[in-house]
Formats: C-alpha cells, sequence, structure tokens
C-alpha cells in the first residue's frame, strides 16, 4: 500500500526522483498515465492489469467511455527507475500535469500520484475547506 506525501524537483532532463518507500512496491517497471484533477497516477504492474481489465470491460458504445479509455491509455508510459531511484517523465504528461520543478508525490493506497506543488496546494486548500462534508458524504462507506 502506498501512503505518505513526499516533495522533490523535477531536474532539467524531467527526471523526478520517487520515494525510497515506494520504489519497492512500484518494482522494476510501471505505468505513468494521465490522472484526474491535473495530476500523474503511477501504477505497479499488478495493479495497471487490474485497472487494464476494468478498462478494457466498458462498453465502447457509450460515448464517455470511448472518450475515458483514450484519455487514460493515450498517456500511458511503462517507466524504469534509473540507479538513483529517478524516473524520466515524458514531456507531454509534465506539460498535462503542469509539472516544471516542484512536485508532491503521494501514496493513495493501490497508486501513487505526482502533482505539481502549486496544483496540490490548491487542490489541497479547497478539499480541507469540505473535508467535513466529503466524509459525510462517504459516511455510508462505514468509515
Amino acid at each position: 500500500m502506498f501512503m505518505g506525501e513526499y516533495r522533490h524537483n523535477v531536474d532539467e532532463k524531467g527526471r523526478l526522483i520517487i520515494p525510497a518507500k515506494f520504489r519497492e512496491e512500484l518494482g522494476e517497471s510501471f505505468v505513468v498515465t494521465r490522472g484526474l484533477d491535473r495530476s500523474l497516477f503511477v501504477y505497479p504492474q499488478d495493479e495497471w492489469k487490474i485497472l487494464e481489465g476494468k478498462l478494457k470491460s466498458l462498453p465502447f458504445t457509450k460515448k464517455d467511455a470511448r472518450a475515458f479509455t483514450r484519455f487514460f491509455f493515450s498517456g500511458a508510459t511503462e517507466c524504469e527507475l534509473d540507479k538513483q531511484g529517478r524516473v524520466n517523465i515524458a514531456s507531454p504528461l509534465r506539460e498535462y500535469a503542469h509539472i516544471e520543478k516542484e512536485c508532491v508525490i503521494i501514496g493513495v493506497s493501490n497508486r501513487v500520484e505526482i502533482w505539481s506543488k502549486a496544483i496540490w496546494e490548491d487542490y489541497f486548500m479547497e478539499s480541507e475547506e469540505s473535508f467535513s462534508e466529503i466524509a459525510e458524504n462517504i459516511v455510508d462507506f462505514d468509515l
């Protein structure tokens, strides 16, 4: 399980250090793709295969299913860590997430998310203000 929040910088070549606590669970190769809310989602191969199966089962006759599947898969890139624990993030993904230098890397259960520091801070502030309301809305999930 991935959890925690870390801050690192992308270097001039588009490389980002992945926190040591995430490296082993990500494995030798993993998938980075466009996520929601202008973030990047990072999946270990086993989690990616589960997600891939779910997305394949969506009805291709539905416009929203086709659009989401295209969005998700067209941005997907298989990645590996270098010897320093860095991943090279493709420029289209960096552009999508507005990642220029400062990043926040968070663990979210079965995936890692990479955020531009500025976008994460905005998102966090907005969510923090409504956290009680969000919690109230998901109380049926037995939390």
